[in-house]
């Protein structure tokens, strides 16, 4: 059974969600981490590393407190996120060895890592090719998996509209609540 560290910030997340006022956004980054977490507990054993230091220190703190691998590491922004999808990744990574999924702006939204020493806090723009060369480097082989569900992150309200139906269910809850004016 894998672990499943997944980044998160907390009240502060989805700061690139502006305009939305900050309730909503942090409602929102609430719920897709609920969706994200679902997804992951079906899996494996969850670790929610705090992301209040930076997402890389937060994955690297929350990786010397498990056990060998595999290890998947998933972002919180991943509302469309399924099990399916997590063990799909995990059977992409080769054996002593890390795959992940890129998101489109190059940007790195799920690594499978076979052991945590595989691991580096490289996450920031091309990301997901640093990812690569770091286990070039190990001399382990590394793959991308294409899991279009993992591919697709929020990072503005226009990547909600365009997922939403995609969405897990407290992100599609969240959504509706907005819509209708409600308290969730």
């Amino acid at each position: 059974m894998p672990t499943v560290v997944v980044p998160y910030r907390g009240d502060t997340a989805k700061q690139r969600l502006a305009p939305a006022p900050d309730e909503v956004r942090a409602r929102l980054a609430q719920a897709m981490f609920e969706d994200v977490r679902a997804a992951a507990e079906a899996v494996g054993t969850v670790v929610v590393a705090d992301e209040a230091g930076g997402q890389g220190p937060a994955v690297e703190a929350a990786l010397r407190h498990v056990g060998e691998g595999p290890i998947l590491v998933v972002n919180a922004d991943l509302p469309c996120a399924r099990p399916r999808d997590l063990l799909t990744l995990l059977g992409a990574m080769p054996e002593r060895g890390l795959a992940l999924v890129p998101a489109a702006d190059g940007t790195t939204n799920a690594l499978a890592l076979a052991a945590p020493h595989l691991f580096a806090p490289l996450y920031g723009p091309n990301s997901a090719d640093r990812f690569l060369d770091r286990a070039d480097r190990l001399g382990v082989t590394a793959a991308i998996a294409a899991i279009p569900n993992l591919a697709e992150d929020v990072d503005k309200l226009e990547d909600l509209e365009r997922l939403e139906a995609a969405v897990g269910p407290n992100t599609a809850a969240a959504l509706d609540a907005l819509r209708a004016g409600l308290p969730r």
